[in-house]
C-alpha cells in the first residue's frame, strides 16, 4: 500500500525550471503539434492521390451505395454465357426480336438480303428410287450483317434540250438545262455525305482525322488530312454557323440555362504559348426544355467577362458550378450551385482518411447528408415542377437546415479533406440552397457535365488544336451534333439534310433557316425507339 502512494506522489511531483527552459518546451510542444498536422495533411494527400490514381472513379462507396462498374471489363460484366440469343420471330408483315432480358432490337425498316440455298442439281433425285426431288419445305435463319463505310463515285448527269421542230423551221431555238443544286462545297468533289461522315467520325465517334485518312487509304482511297480538314472548316463555316447562331437567340430566350467549362490547348494563338490554356466553354438548356439546345463556345481564356458577354441579354436561372466568375454576373442571373460538387468534396475528405476510421466519421456524415438530398430528388422527379417546389419545402429543407447548423459546429482543421468539403459548402452555401426557389431548377449541375463530356473525350484522342478558327469551328460542329442527340435526332442524317438543303437557301431568310433546326429536320433523321 506504501508503494502505491509512493508511485502517486512521483506521478505527481512538481518540477521547478527555468522561464527559458519553460519557453523552449512550450515551442518544441507547437512545433510537435505543427508538425503532426502537416504529416496528417500529406496522409490525406497521399491517401487521395491513391485513390484518384488507382481507384474507381465513381463518387459512390460501400459505406453508401454498391460499387460502380468497371469500364474496364464491360464486356466481361455484362456477358452472360448462360442466356440464349435472342430470336427473330415473325409478326404479321415484318419481323421483331423476340422479347427478352437484353435490349437489343433491328430497325423494323432494316434491307433484308435475301439468299436461297438449293440442292445441288447432281443431288436432286431420291436416293431411294432415282425420280426427281420437289420443295416441301424450308428453313429460315436470319443473320445480322454489318457492312463497313462503302465509298461510291456519284456521276450527276444534267441534259440539256432544244426543240426540233424549231430547228426545222429555223425560228429561234430554246435551250432548256436541267437545274443543277448548289454543291455542299463549290468546285469540290465532297458530297453531303462524305462531309457528314467524316464529321461524325471525328466528332461522334472520336475518330481523328489522321486514322480516318489512313482507314481510307487501307480502302484504295487516296484522301488527305488537309483535303478532309478544309472540307469540315467551309462547310462549318458556310451552312452550321447560320443554324448555330438562331439556336444561340433561341437559348438565350430560356429562363433555366446550365453552363459549364474545359480546358483546351490551341498551338497557334496570338500572344500565347503552345502550352498555354485556352477554354471551351458550354452553355445548354434545362430539363424542362421541349426543344433542347447544347452550345459550345471557344474564347481563350477563362475571365469572368466570358459568361457575361454570351449571357448577354439572358435573364433567369443559371446551374453552375463553384467557379467565382459566375458570381459577377447580372444581378438578373441568378446563379445555382452544384451539389455534386459539394458531395464530391465530403468524398475527397472520406477518401483522404484510413479506411478503419471511415465509418462514423465527420467526412461521411456529411456525405450522408448530401446523399439524403439526392435521395429525395430521386423520389420527385417524375412530379411537376409546382408539385416539386412543394416536395422540396417539405422534405428538403429541414435537412438543408440540419445539414448548415452541423457545417457550422464543424472544427476541422482548414487545410484538412474535411476542412476543405465545410468550407466549399458554407461558402457556397447561397448558391447551392437555391434550387428550392423554382421546381424547374435541379439539384446539381450535371446536365453540363454530361453534355460536356463528349468533348472531353474527344480531346483525349485530337489532343490539340492548331488555331482559333479551328477551335470555333469545333465548337460549331459540336454544338449541332450534341443539339441533334439531345433532340434525338441521328446526327449523321441530319448533317446530311443540312449539307443538302442548306447552301440551296437563303439563309437570310427566317422560316428556310427555322428548318434546318434539329427539332424541325424530316422524319427520317429521327433516331427510331431507340436511346442516343
Amino acid at each position: 500500500m506504501e508503494n502505491v502512494k509512493n508511485e502517486e506522489t512521483r506521478a505527481t511531483e512538481t518540477v521547478t525550471i527555468s522561464r527559458a527552459e519553460y519557453d523552449e518546451l512550450t515551442a518544441a510542444k507547437s512545433q510537435v503539434a505543427e508538425l503532426s498536422q502537416q504529416v496528417q495533411y500529406l496522409l490525406e494527400q497521399m491517401r487521395l492521390a491513391r485513390k484518384k490514381q488507382f481507384g474507381a472513379s465513381s463518387e459512390q462507396s460501400k459505406y453508401d451505395a454498391p460499387e460502380q462498374l468497371n469500364l474496364f471489363n464491360e464486356a466481361e460484366f455484362f456477358a452472360n454465357e448462360s442466356s440464349a440469343e435472342p430470336e427473330l420471330v415473325e409478326i404479321e408483315t415484318h419481323y421483331r426480336k423476340k422479347r427478352s432480358e437484353t435490349k437489343d432490337s433491328l430497325p423494323e425498316d432494316l434491307p433484308v438480303e435475301t439468299m436461297e440455298h438449293f440442292l445441288p442439281e447432281n443431288e436432286q433425285s431420291c436416293p431411294k428410287c432415282g425420280e426427281q426431288l420437289h420443295i416441301i419445305g424450308k428453313t429460315v435463319q436470319r443473320r445480322l450483317k454489318l457492312i463497313p463505310a462503302q465509298a461510291v463515285i456519284v456521276e450527276d448527269i444534267y441534259y440539256t434540250y432544244s426543240c426540233r421542230n424549231c430547228e426545222k423551221t429555223g425560228i429561234e431555238v430554246p435551250v432548256i438545262k436541267v437545274d443543277m443544286p448548289s454543291n455542299v462545297i463549290k468546285g469540290s468533289f465532297a458530297t453531303p455525305e462524305a462531309v457528314a461522315h467524316i464529321m461524325t467520325q471525328k466528332f461522334v465517334m472520336g475518330s481523328p482525322l489522321y486514322r480516318q485518312e489512313q482507314e481510307l487509304k487501307r480502302n484504295g482511297i487516296m484522301l488527305s488530312r488537309q483535303t478532309m480538314s478544309n472540307w469540315l472548316l467551309k462547310s462549318s463555316a458556310d451552312w452550321l454557323e447560320p443554324v448555330y447562331k438562331r439556336m444561340y437567340e433561341l437559348l438565350l430566350k430560356e429562363t433555366v440555362l446550365h453552363a459549364d467549362e474545359t480546358t483546351l490547348q490551341v498551338l497557334h494563338e496570338d500572344g500565347k504559348k503552345a502550352q498555354a490554356k485556352s477554354y471551351m466553354w458550354l452553355y445548354r438548356t434545362s430539363g424542362c426544355s421541349t426543344k433542347p439546345i447544347v452550345l459550345y463556345d471557344y474564347q481563350p481564356d477563362r475571365k469572368a467577362s466570358r459568361p457575361k458577354e454570351f449571357l448577354e441579354g439572358f435573364s433567369g436561372y443559371l446551374h453552375a458550378d463553384g467557379y467565382a466568375g459566375y458570381h459577377s454576373l447580372p444581378e438578373n442571373i441568378m446563379v445555382v450551385g452544384c451539389w455534386a460538387h459539394a458531395r464530391r468534396k465530403f468524398d475527397e475528405a472520406l477518401n483522404s482518411i484510413p479506411e478503419k476510421e471511415r465509418e462514423g466519421s465527420a467526412a461521411l456524415q456529411g456525405k450522408r447528408y448530401c446523399n439524403k438530398l439526392f435521395a429525395i430528388e430521386k423520389e420527385i422527379e417524375k412530379l411537376i415542377p409546382e408539385s416539386r417546389f412543394e416536395e422540396r419545402q417539405k422534405q428538403a429543407k429541414p435537412v438543408l437546415d440540419e445539414f448548415l447548423a452541423w457545417l457550422k459546429a464543424q472544427k476541422a482543421a482548414p487545410k484538412s479533406g474535411l476542412g476543405k468539403a465545410v468550407y466549399y459548402t458554407l461558402d457556397q452555401w447561397k448558391y447551392l440552397e437555391c434550387y428550392l426557389e423554382d421546381g424547374r431548377l435541379e439539384i446539381s449541375n450535371n446536365r453540363a457535365e454530361r453534355s460536356i463530356k463528349p468533348f472531353v473525350i474527344d480531346r483525349k484522342n485530337f489532343l490539340f488544336v492548331n488555331t482559333p478558327r479551328g477551335a470555333v469551328g469545333s465548337a460549331v460542329m459540336f454544338s449541332l451534333i450534341e443539339t441533334a442527340k439531345e433532340n434525338r435526332i441521328n446526327p449523321y442524317k441530319y448533317l446530311t439534310y443540312i449539307f443538302h438543303e442548306a447552301p440551296n437557301m437563303v439563309l437570310n431568310d427566317p422560316r428556310q433557316l427555322e428548318s434546318l433546326l434539329p427539332w424541325n429536320a424530316p422524319d427520317e433523321c429521327k433516331i427510331p425507339n431507340a436511346e442516343t
